[in-house]
């Protein structure tokens, strides 16, 4: 649902955010857009695919950031995923915006499904960094995972049981650790 605004940029958007007492939004083509509310199912996976990342990039240079982070597509599009991986140093405290995920984690939810599998799919691989989009649906625990490879083609991979294998950052995830119990 679009929230009755004049079209902004990252840097307004980001200024909007901070001021508002609750809620969760993205920024589509300038146009400031409420997230649905979350069922049980879309919760408890959000929670169980961070911790599996963070587990399993223990000890190694990438951290594993669970919902909340805002990841800028364009200056007019701001997009906040379920979950996320970035390497390197950690953020700074008080950032805002991720500008490199590596790994990005969608869980789809009835509202979402559409925009998770076309419009963010698309604005997700226009960031060079990003090497692993992750589709989890929690309703039949099923991962479409893309991965880019360093010569920049994309291959799709539908799994429902063995591991997730994210090369760009030494990881693998048994599927069932990426869903509730």
């Amino acid at each position: 649902m679009n929230v009755a605004l004049k079209p902004m940029t990252v840097e307004g958007y980001l200024a909007w955010l901070e001021q508002q007492p609750g809620g969760r939004y993205e920024l589509v083509n300038g146009q400031v857009v409420a997230m649905n509310a979350q069922r049980i199912e879309h919760a408890e996976t959000k929670l169980a695919i961070a911790f599996a990342l963070r587990d399993a990039l223990r000890g190694g240079p990438c951290h594993a950031v669970g919902d909340g982070m805002a990841v800028k597509i364009d200056d007019a599009t701001v997009y906040e995923p379920d979950a996320l991986v970035y390497c390197g140093e950690r953020l700074a405290r008080g950032t805002l915006i991720m500008s490199t995920p590596v790994v990005v984690v969608e869980i789809l939810s009835p509202g979402t499904k559409t925009v998770d599998t076309t419009k963010k799919l698309e604005g997700y691989f226009k960031l060079p960094s990003v090497r692993h989009y992750l589709i989890l649906d929690p309703e039949e625990r099923t991962i479409v995972h893309h991965a880019r490879d360093a010569s920049g083609a994309i291959s799709t991979s539908l799994l429902t049981s063995g591991e997730v294998v994210l090369g760009a950052v030494g990881a693998r995830i048994p599927v069932a650790a990426c869903f509730a119990e």
